[in-house]
């Protein structure tokens, strides 16, 4: 293959996933997003109803830009469910815990919440597939846990969460892309979005961190994530962090700006990714990826395309 066709290939998978990419973003970002600067909001203060509880539906005037767009994430380091010894240790805190917590997403999205079957999480409901695939992919870019279960989503929840910190996250997490899903994208656009995911599950399936089922102990995947990572490195040059995350692998970026642009190509390529700071995560999965080579040729494949696009 010649090198000017391979110049071509690029060039049109560039323009697809620059296709992709505004598909999925809301109207003001399709022609922003590259330009955007990972700059946070001062955080909304709490406030109160006259009972004492906090008003979750009384706190926000406007939200700050989406992490898929290229905004700050919400949280600058995961926020992970509860472990199982630790919720089945402190029972009632973690029974209060999430109370406030499906309360306050009730309030602030609307949407129906409740205990999720799995401990450590909540269940929210969506309004439809697509609903939920477009806000599981959200919502991992803010460094939230989450995981889909049909028409349903679960957030973390845990005994030491508390109201002003952890609790509010994940309340502040679903209140912010729902806010983007349901006020600023028209009816058009999420049917083209669901169009779109069908497309990239026939291409391939999503790959999403394996959540630890509370037996298996954290390095049960480190022969996988020590794989990853050497592909990785071998096709794009990237290093493997230090972070130790269950589900995830992270790699070093040489800049916000690249990890950012990986982050939400790697999305568009059906590879749930998020980042921190200047480190790429991506997902490991034993089940849906179990040589981990569709991550790897996702990071290396869209490392080609951001050196097309002068990012790295």
């Amino acid at each position: 293959m010649s090198d000017a066709t391979v110049r071509t290939d690029e060039a049109k998978a560039l323009d697809e996933l620059t296709i992709r990419l505004r598909t999925l973003l809301p109207e003001e970002y399709q022609s922003s997003y590259e330009a955007l600067e990972p700059t946070p909001m001062r955080s909304a203060g709490l406030k109160y109803a006259a009972d004492g509880a906090v008003a979750w539906d009384k706190i926000w005037g406007s939200f700050c830009d989406l992490a898929m767009a290229g905004g700050p994430p919400h949280k600058g380091a995961l926020l992970e469910p509860g472990a199982r010894h630790e919720v089945e240790s402190k029972c009632s805190r973690y029974d209060e815990v999430v109370e406030e917590i499906c309360r306050g997403i009730i309030m602030a999205s609307e949407l129906p919440a409740g205990r999720s079957p799995n401990p450590g999480w909540v269940r929210v409901s969506c309004h439809g597939p697509a609903m939920a695939d477009w806000l599981l992919r959200a919502i991992t870019m803010e460094n939230v846990a989450v995981r889909r279960d049909g028409l349903s989503l679960d957030l973390p929840a845990a005994p030491h969460f508390r109201l002003e910190k952890e609790i509010k996250n994940v309340v502040t997490v679903i209140a912010k892309t729902c806010h983007y899903w349901m006020g600023h994208m028209p009816r058009t656009q999420k049917e083209a979005i669901a169009i779109l995911f069908a497309s990239m599950a026939a291409e391939s399936p999503l790959i999403e961190p394996e959540w630890p089922s509370g037996e298996a102990p954290p390095s049960a995947h480190d022969d996988l994530r020590a794989r990853i990572a050497d592909g990785i490195h071998r096709a794009t040059g990237l290093a493997a962090t230090h972070h130790r995350y269950a589900g995830w692998i992270g790699v070093t970026c040489p800049s916000i700006r690249a990890a950012v642009w990986l982050m939400r190509a790697a999305v568009a390529s059906n590879v749930l990714a998020r980042r921190e700071e200047t480190t790429l995560f991506v997902p490991v999965n034993s089940v849906s990826d179990g040589d981990g080579d569709v991550v790897v040729r996702a990071v290396a494949r869209v490392y080609r395309l951001a050196a097309v696009a002068g990012v790295v």
